[in-house]
């Protein structure tokens, strides 16, 4: 087994047993958990010093799960997954299947369907969404990189991946949309 895919069984490990890893994702170095799990969340939350009411971004491996994450997905939004370029986030309405700690309080979900090898791969074998949140203190700025990632992340997390090669990339996070059920779309972030 190469080093890649031991990475993913650590991961999966850690996530069964309701761990927090910091993780590579196809935009920015972020701390992840599973997303139906309500106490794996709020450890999320204390590592971030995060009030329970924010939100988080859930990570798939194919858009088709997105029924399971979402009642009634938006038209728009198959073409939008579909022919996004780059690292898109869409806020859907009426999340469910989730942990409610995951959710807003208007019940809509931040979901992002990944194309990124390693994070692809993590999920796919894992059978359920990952929370993708930048791995750092609520308020503090987002590390670009493996590098910037503060002390007090690095020792709280229970797992940190090893793949040297990724420690260096460094990246920008993904576009924000919120799509409403009329079809009206919010850019929140470009």
């Amino acid at each position: 087994m190469n080093e890649f895919h031991s990475e993913i069984e650590n991961c999966i490990k850690y996530l069964n047993d309701g761990n927090v890893i910091l993780y590579p994702t196809d935009t920015v170095w972020g701390i992840g958990c599973d997303a139906t799990n309500e106490k794996a969340v709020e450890k999320i939350n204390k590592i971030k010093k995060r009030s329970d009411s924010k939100s988080y971004i859930v990570l798939l491996d194919e858009s088709y799960k997105l029924n399971n994450y979402v009642k009634l997905v938006p038209e728009t939004a198959w073409d939008l997954v579909d022919f996004a370029e780059k690292p898109l986030t869409i806020i859907y309405p009426d999340a469910q299947g989730l942990a409610y700690n995951v959710i807003a309080d208007d019940q809509s979900v931040g979901i992002r369907i990944v194309k990124d090898s390693f994070c692809k791969l993590l999920i796919q074998k894992f059978k359920k969404p990952i929370v993708s949140t930048s791995a750092n203190i609520s308020s503090e700025q987002s590390p670009n990189s493996y590098n910037d990632i503060s002390e007090s992340i690095l020792n709280e997390v229970d797992y940190i991946v090893n793949l040297p090669d990724l420690e260096n990339k460094t990246t920008l996070p993904s576009a924000i949309i919120k799509l409403w059920v009329n079809g009206e779309i919010n850019i929140i972030r470009k």
